[in-house]
């Protein structure tokens, strides 16, 4: 039995209300180029049996993050995840945790979004976290949207150095809204750029650390600049290990700091789900405007501690379509995974696992730049760095593929048009001296 409870003039009258004359006119925005313009080629029917295999077949002619030398990064990193934390959130009471909206029946859920909104403020080096995002980009599109709001200003500047999935999160989440984002031209340069497009006008300053190409930047300067007009600073990561070395961004004078939680607890899992981090300065204009939610601790009747949705009213279940966010869930279990792992390493073990990271990256940089023709660009770096090669970096990329290593990212992949000779390259504690010599030497036989 097919569910169709609405009628043709159920139909007919919910499309007058919304003032389109037809279904189709709803995927409008939708380019034309990405519709479907019929049935996919699919068979009719298929036993299971047969269609196990036929995925099988298909997942086989990938190259997983664990099967080959990997220094993939740009965003999604591979780390080593204990065992432990798998095996935590998968404990039924978390799995099959819901929204939080009863405290009484959820002190176990808001326990752990407390202690993930602790640990997020601490890295951040800032005051007020809230129970997560999506993930790093829609972070990044949520914070851009807050400041418009505290400022009330409708100007965004972003480095041209933002990861551009940052970047387009941000325009797609702005474009029914009156912000403008104005971004500089992409490229490895400092942030003076970023400094001189700052206007009375401008609501917020975007800028990433370490950037797309994994250089490293102080903000103090650009903070300093921002302030002085009345613009607040953004710091977007998306690499959190790196604040076990690199000063965090609260100390650097930014207001919000926004970012990618993957790289802790959280597998590449073929591009998500993800963790996004939100943290902002103790400001009550800030904490009013921020997205998601709040977990916060109180006591009861009885003096005893309890954990508590707080400041909800900001939410979309209580004020809908002026709420500072539509967005009215978190992402839990992976928030839940990336707490576990902290709490594992703790600071010390979190710093050396950065200083780590940091090692072997520096061990592959000097490999690399070792070979004839291949020129590191980073001046600094913490796990990640950009390199110039002597040919297109995409055919240099598939070249390594066949040759069972995955070695990184073409920057044209980000910027079509742009950079065709960059190589982006990420290390980690995954990766072995093994590793490096395999891609060391299939460098030297593509090249």
């Amino acid at each position: 039995m097919r569910y169709l409870p609405h009628t043709d003039t159920d139909r007919s009258a919910m499309l007058d209300a919304i003032g389109v004359a037809s279904v189709d006119d709803l995927f409008a925005d939708v380019p034309e180029r990405a519709r479907l313009d019929g049935l996919i080629d699919l068979p009719k029917k298929q036993g299971e049996l047969q269609v196990e295999r036929a995925m099988a077949a298909l997942s086989a002619k990938n190259i997983a993050a664990g099967q080959a030398p990997f220094f993939v990064g740009a965003g999604a990193y591979k780390h080593h995840i204990p065992a432990t934390v798998d095996h935590l959130i998968q404990r039924s009471e978390f799995l099959t945790a819901y929204t939080p909206y009863q405290p009484e029946i959820s002190q176990g859920t808001l326990q752990t979004l407390f202690e993930f909104q602790t640990q997020v403020a601490a890295l951040t080096g800032m005051d007020v976290a809230n129970a997560s995002m999506y993930d790093g980009s829609t972070a990044c599109a949520e914070a851009v949207m807050m400041a418009a709001r505290v400022t009330r200003r409708d100007k965004a500047v972003m480095a041209g150095t933002v990861h551009p999935h940052y970047v387009e999160a941000s325009r797609t989440l702005a474009k029914y809204s009156s912000v403008e984002i104005a971004v500089t031209t992409p490229g490895l340069s400092d942030l003076s750029v970023v400094i001189d497009a700052i206007d009375d006008e401008t609501a917020c300053v975007v800028v990433q650390t370490p950037d797309v190409f994994g250089r490293l930047h102080d903000l103090r300067a650009l903070s300093d600049a921002a302030h002085a007009k009345g613009a607040l600073v953004i710091a977007v990561f998306t690499e959190a290990l790196s604040m076990g070395l690199v000063e965090a961004p609260g100390a650097m004078g930014a207001d919000i700091a926004v970012g990618e939680g993957q790289s802790i607890g959280v597998g590449l899992n073929f591009g998500g789900p993800y963790v996004g981090l939100f943290a902002c300065k103790e400001d009550r204009r800030f904490i009013r405007q921020m997205p998601g939610r709040l977990a916060g601790e109180t006591v009861d009747a009885d003096g005893r501690r309890g954990y508590v949705l707080t400041l909800s009213t900001r939410e979309q279940h209580i004020r809908r379509e002026k709420a500072t966010s539509n967005i009215c869930t978190n992402a839990g279990l992976c928030a839940l995974a990336w707490t576990i792992h902290m709490t594992l390493l703790g600071e010390k073990g979190f710093t050396q696992l950065a200083r780590l990271n940091h090692e072997i990256a520096c061990d592959l940089a000097d490999a690399v730049s070792a070979i004839d023709g291949v020129d590191v660009l980073n001046d600094s770096f913490f796990n990640e760095f950009a390199v110039r090669l002597p040919q297109p970096a995409a055919r240099v990329v598939d070249a390594l593929a066949e040759r069972g290593i995955l070695g990184g990212v073409p920057a044209s992949r980000l910027f079509p048009g742009l950079f065709e000779d960059v190589l982006i390259l990420a290390a980690t504690e995954t990766n072995t001296p093994e590793d490096i010599a395999a891609l060391t030497a299939a460098l030297k036989e593509v090249l």
